[in-house]
This record gives structure tokens, sequence and C-alpha cells, in this order.
């Protein structure tokens, strides 16, 4: 669709790298510097689709941007400035190669794998007779292994990241706590809004100083699954499915179109008229998970926007 950012090819000043991820551009700048691009590219089963979704990058960066504020008192973080709506800039760090799942409901992944036989996720037991969107007696972690653009992340136990020296002992224990703080904390702010959190992941880094930081994006549609509380036991009394706010909508879309990301099968065609019900559902998923009324960037010219605000935002 026309007026998405789907590509960046940026040269700003002092500019050393560009890694270009499964949404997200990282240019790598001066003065231990990241500057993080939110694109419109919406990726599923791990498999980004052909066709970027309108104010989808704008929605992504702007809750990422204020749920990272209403947790710095508790986790610090990367973040120093939004110079434009797509955009953050913060401090470079050397990322953690496992991403930090963190599960309070038996949904989507989990699920499948519970349906499938399972009773084991990522070396950690899930409790026989329990339905699909049951709460877990206790949120359990289920690590994930970071993926390159295109493959897929692998599950992980806690036990072979140690084993395996992926992370130190000492840093994943600060992993798991800062993973906890989290979610709780997120769990509070949606119910607070009628909702209620279901499961998300974190990504986490480390400064040249060695301060482990929560990096990349929190809380949002694309890193966590949201439900309505209200409904919620009635739902799963009668055994019908959630009323959820993520992009839940748009992996069963696509698995009743014959797609999960599996070898040999081919992306469905995503209609212009689909994929403006898709931005819809970001809208309405930022104003529900913020509180705030969605207010649409111009995107006349995208990348000129972008570009005139961080110039200005790195002259000052």
């Amino acid at each position: 669709m026309a007026n998405t950012i789907i590509d960046t090819n940026f040269n700003f000043p002092g500019q050393k790298s560009i890694y270009k991820g499964k949404v997200r551009e990282v240019y790598t700048l001066g003065n231990d510097l990241l500057l993080m691009v939110a694109t419109d590219r919406l990726s599923a089963f791990d498999v980004v689709m052909p066709k970027g979704i309108p104010y989808k990058g704008q929605i992504l960066n702007q809750i990422a941007t204020k749920m990272m504020a209403d947790t710095a008192d508790i986790v610090p973080n990367w973040l120093l400035a939004t110079p434009d709506p797509n955009v953050a800039i913060g401090y470079a760090c050397e990322p953690f190669k496992v991403e930090m799942v963190i599960r309070g409901y038996m949904s989507g992944h989990a699920a499948r794998e519970y349906k499938a036989g399972k009773r084991m996720l990522c070396g950690v037991p899930m409790p026989e007779g329990m339905k699909e969107n049951d709460k877990f007696p206790e949120p359990i972690i289920t690590p994930a292994t970071k993926a390159e653009m295109g493959d897929h992340d692998e599950d992980i136990s806690r036990e072979d990241i140690l084993k395996r020296g992926i992370v130190s002992e000492e840093d994943y224990a600060v992993l798991e706590k800062y993973t906890k703080a989290l979610f709780q904390r997120g769990t509070e702010i949606a119910d607070g809004r009628g909702l209620i959190l279901v499961d998300t992941k974190y990504e986490f880094g480390k400064t040249k100083e060695g301060k482990i930081v929560l990096i990349d994006e929190i809380h949002t549609p694309d890193s966590s699954r949201y439900f309505y509380k209200e409904g919620y036991k009635e739902r799963q009394e009668k055994g019908e499915p959630q009323k959820q706010l993520s992009k839940e909508f748009v992996r069963q879309w696509l698995i009743s179109n014959n797609f999960q990301g599996l070898k040999g099968q081919t992306v469905p065609e995503m209609s212009d008229e689909y994929i403006e019900t898709v931005s819809e559902r970001y809208i309405e998923l930022y104003e529900n998970i913020t509180g705030e009324t969605f207010v649409k960037a111009d995107i006349s010219d995208i990348q000129n926007r972008i570009e005139q605000n961080v110039l200005n935002f790195l002259s000052e």
C-alpha cells in the first residue's frame, strides 16, 4: 500500500552500520548511540509479509516509548529520545541472544504445543487438565533463541542457555528478575485499562559499562497478547475463544489461508481492504493499551519526515 515505510537506507552523520531486523532497522551512530526505525512491516510466524500496514511502525514505537517510561523505575532501559513518531534513539548495547518470553496464560504457541500433547515447554512443566487460555498457577518463563530475519526463533530451556554459554548464570538471574518485574507491572497497567496481559517477550542488552538494560519494544501488540478482562471468565466456562488484542488475529487469518510459515507454504495475498482492516485493528490496540487517542502522523513523505526530524535532533 502507498504511504507505508517498508525499507530505509538513510545516511546519518556519524553513521557506522545498519542492521535490518524483521520489523525494525537499527542504525549505529557515533557516541555509542543506536537509532531504531520502526517500519510498517508485518511479521507473523517469523515471516515478513509482502505489504506494509499503515501507521503500524508509529503505533509500535509510541506504545514501546510509553511503556518504557512507565517501567523505568523498576528496570533501566536503553531509550534516550524519540525525535520522530517512528524513531527511537538510545544507548548502544550488546544484545543478549535470547528473548525472555513470559506467559501468564496458556495461549498461542504454548496452547498449540499443549494440544499436540506436550506438557513441557522450554524445560518448564505445564499442568495437566488445562484448557486453552486458562491462567497458569504462576507465570512461566519460556525463552527463545533470537533468529536473524526470515529464520524461526527456537524454544530453549534455562538449562540449555547456561550449558551452551549463551548467557552467564549471573546475568541470567538478572534477566529473570527483570522479566518477572516487568510482567507484573505490565499486568497492573493492563488491568487498569480493562485488559489482561496474557504473554509477552522482553529483550535485554548490556551497555559498555556492563549494565543490563531493557531494549527493543515492550508491551506492544507485536510482542504481547492481551485479552479483554470483561467476559473472560464467561468465555472460558463456555469454551469460547477469548476476545483479544494482539496480532493473533493476523496469525489466525494466515492459518485459515493455509499458512503457518512452514516449508513449501506460500504467503496468501493480502488485499488493500484487508490491510486497511489490519491498520484499524492496530489503532484500536494502541488506544486500548495506552488509554490515549491515536494521533496519525503525516505519512505523505515518511522517509523525508524521518530524515529531517533525526537530523534536527542530532544537530542540537
